[in-house]
């Protein structure tokens, strides 16, 4: 079922970015590149300078290849820190998405090689004490034969837990809440591996300005965690964000609308997200990322939250006067990424939130396409109704539920957008969602450089 308003069209010419913009994007590309391939040939070149080539048993081989491992292991979990640290300028760089989706692959690197250090450090040592796996084990661990090892397995065995926790099999079980407790401890790990990375890791203990480079790697890393811990408390003091209005939408879906102090100083733009701490009774420890639902002000900002977990069913709860904390802006699902006057708004469900607050301020050609289960689900109708007549847009609802096909045919949306492949496309919905409506679009000749994508997962 499908459903149309308005329709102003303009002429689709590309939109490309300065020379300028283009230069300092490489640049901090190259830089981020650099840092990440040099400390890896640094830590080759430490393992390599302290004798560990080249093997002259099956046990030598193992034992030093297990320190490799370990080293390789810890820098690799110090690169997770940084991937999620929500520095600026690096999320501005690669977007929230793609770090999510990097943090994820290096992750389960990092616990590869964690495991393979395990394995390979007490078999080779077992193999040149002849002894077996679970006796070279028990030496090492349980009678203290070196220093951190009880530390070390703790550490270990948190980073199986968070590791097992993100499988999707496994995380779309758990509550939000409980995984993001869960993740938590992958900061215990890494700070109790420390306490045997320089007194155990031959090749650092051996040389002391490479236990010095590896002491600067590791605080370094402790700094800009402590950049991501304190800025958003910095901020709560400097904005003093309040809720000033709780409104249901229906469909379950509520819109809390926040003011505080010099809100353009965040420098939020429409279609971006941030991080939200209430700080209500149940709420306060449980911080959630959730869109702008309406184009930033100045003064306010507004976010819709559908109910689908204990913490979005609480928001309606939230009364007038709590303060908030807020992390952020994030995101690149915004009017600065696009490259062409013709643009699509694409949305599944509550992905909604972010393309309602596109629709104020994109210019041009602009068409939404809202794809909902229900006459229930079309949250917001009303305002995109007006914004689409005050603004000339082309708004359609496909209504109905997908049956175990896919969502929209190229057909279908060839129908809604007649000129689908000259446009940018904005898609947000739920992953599984925009994983289907993601090949759709491709197949219907949308080019992979055209897609700017928002998906709600975290």
């Amino acid at each position: 079922m499908s459903e149309s308003i308005a329709l102003e069209a303009d002429a689709a010419t590309p939109l490309r970015p300065s020379p300028q913009s283009t230069l300092l994007r490489l640049g901090v590309v190259f830089a981020c590149w650099a840092f990440f391939l040099g400390n890896l040939a640094a830590i080759g070149w430490i393992w390599v300078a302290n004798g560990n080539l080249p093997f002259h048993s099956l046990a030598e081989a193992m034992s030093r290849l297990g320190g490799l491992t370990g080293l390789l292991a810890a820098y690799l979990a110090l690169i997770q820190v940084l991937l999620l640290a929500r520095l600026p300028w690096l999320e501005h760089l690669a977007g929230f998405d793609r770090l999510t989706v990097w943090h994820r692959i290096n992750g389960f690197a990092c616990l590869l090689l964690v495991l393979a250090h395990t394995v390979m450090t007490v078999y080779g040592y077992g193999l040149g004490n002849h002894t077996s796996f679970a006796s070279e084990f028990w030496m090492m661990v349980g009678q203290g034969a070196f220093p951190g090892m009880v530390t070390a397995t703790i550490g270990t065995a948190l980073f199986v837990v968070v590791s097992i926790s993100s499988l999707v099999l496994v995380r779309t079980r758990l509550p939000y809440e409980l995984w993001y407790a869960v993740h938590l401890t992958a900061y215990a790990a890494i700070a109790l591996a420390w306490f045997h990375e320089i007194p155990v890791g031959g090749e650092l203990a051996l040389n002391p300005g490479d236990a010095d480079y590896w002491r600067a790697l590791f605080f370094g890393t402790l700094a800009l965690l402590a950049f991501r811990v304190g800025t958003p408390l910095v901020d709560a003091f400097r904005f003093r964000l309040r809720v000033v209005a709780v409104v249901p939408e229906g469909g379950g879906v509520t819109s809390l609308r926040m003011s505080g102090r010099r809100l353009d100083r965040l420098g939020a733009s429409a279609g971006q997200f941030f991080i939200w701490r209430f700080l209500a009774p149940g709420q306060w420890w449980s911080a959630h990322p959730f869109s702008l639902s309406a184009a930033p002000d100045g003064r306010s900002l507004r976010i819709s939250v559908k109910a689908s977990g204990d913490h979005s069913s609480a928001i309606g709860a939230i009364a007038p006067g709590t303060r908030v904390v807020a992390e952020g802006p994030f995101g690149h699902f915004t009017a600065s990424r696009r490259r062409r006057e013709k643009t699509l708004l694409l949305a599944g469900g509550i992905g909604i939130t972010p393309v309602r607050a596109l629709a104020e301020v994109l210019e041009g050609d602009v068409v939404i396409v809202h794809r909902v289960h229900s006459e229930r689900d079309k949250t917001f109708a009303g305002e995109l109704a007006t914004i689409a007549r005050e603004r000339g847009l082309l708004l359609h609802y496909v209504v109905g539920e997908s049956a175990g096909r896919e969502p929209l045919s190229p057909a279908e949306l060839r129908a809604l957008v007649p000129d689908l492949a000259e446009r940018d496309v904005y898609l947000c919905g739920p992953p599984g969602l925009i994983a289907a409506l993601r090949r759709t679009l491709l197949r219907a000749g949308v080019s992979r450089r055209q897609l700017h994508i928002e998906r709600f997962a975290l």
